[in-house]
């Protein structure tokens, strides 16, 4: 399947109080409504990240509508982390609320090429923390059909006892950027929703207790901190599906900008196109 073949629009939801989720639908143009797949980017990430619109055009040849699109305080407006001030406030409680808002316009129709959309098979692909964000969400929306998490975090605290008592104490904290170079800022609203919220953002014990069908692919070259993460969701979701592939890291192989597919990548894709394929109900 051709990528001249594939429709692209691009939307934007204005949620009030200077906040935007942008993205893109990207879906085969055949005149037949295909599955929704909302993707998630992580931590750091973006929708127009190395992998993800590559991803994207690949699970869109597959038979889906696939949904990219900016968390509204990922840091990024048009370039890379140009709005660091929203980056330094964003909250899990946010990125769920985001993926609210998104699945609502989707429901209701106000997303572009809505009529290539199935909107009652909708289904939810993350990678890192999106794949973290893609279970809390599945957990409490009984419409998602299945989650497909690609390196996705177990534990929704990213950073070690010192930095969280840092900004707890300063107010702020910031963590570096090896690619941009920028000291990225994290304000104590990110620890308090934790806090706040921690039995609601266990991804863990979401991913036991829900009857949604949830594939973990975890790249077995990934940091320790996931890896670990992957072992506590292998322990509590056995029954869930998860596969490792052998030598790939946490970003398939893939780099920003992006450079070419690898083979980790697409067996990846390959992975997630077989499972989704089981519950489209085609």
């Amino acid at each position: 399947m051709s990528e001249a073949e594939l429709l692209e629009q691009s939307f934007e939801l204005d949620l009030g109080s200077e906040l935007v989720v942008r993205g893109e639908v990207r879906v085969r143009d055949d005149g037949i409504a295909k599955p929704a797949l909302i993707v998630s980017h992580g931590f750091k990430g973006f929708k127009d990240w190395g992998f993800i619109p590559y991803a994207a055009r690949s699970m869109a040849a597959g038979g889906y509508a696939v949904i990219t699109f900016n968390f509204s305080c990922s840091g990024v407006r048009e370039t890379d982390f140009d709005e660091l001030d929203k980056f330094g406030v964003n909250t899990y409680s946010r990125e769920q609320a985001d993926l609210e808002a998104l699945l609502a316009a989707l429901v209701e129709g106000r997303l572009p090429l809505v009529h290539l959309i199935e909107r009652s098979s909708i289904f939810l692909l993350g990678h890192s923390r999106g794949g973290g964000n893609s279970v809390l969400f599945a957990a409490e929306h009984p419409l998602i059909r299945a989650v497909v998490a690609w390196n996705g975090i177990g534990d929704c605290n990213l950073f070690d006892e010192a930095f969280r008592e840092e900004v707890l104490r300063n107010g702020v904290g910031y963590v570096a950027n090896a690619r941009t170079k920028q000291q990225m800022p994290i304000a104590r609203v990110f620890f308090d929703d934790l806090d706040s919220n921690s039995e609601r953002f266990n991804i863990p014990a979401r991913a036991a207790e829900i009857d949604t069908p949830i594939l973990f692919i975890q790249g077995d070259g990934d940091s320790e901190r996931l890896l670990e993460g992957n072992r506590l969701l292998r322990e509590a979701a056995p029954d869930k599906s998860h596969v490792t592939l052998e030598g790939a890291n946490h970003t398939f192989g893939a780099v920003h900008p992006f450079a070419g597919t690898t083979g980790h990548l697409e067996k990846a894709i390959e992975l997630s196109l077989a499972f989704l394929n089981k519950y489209t109900g085609n």
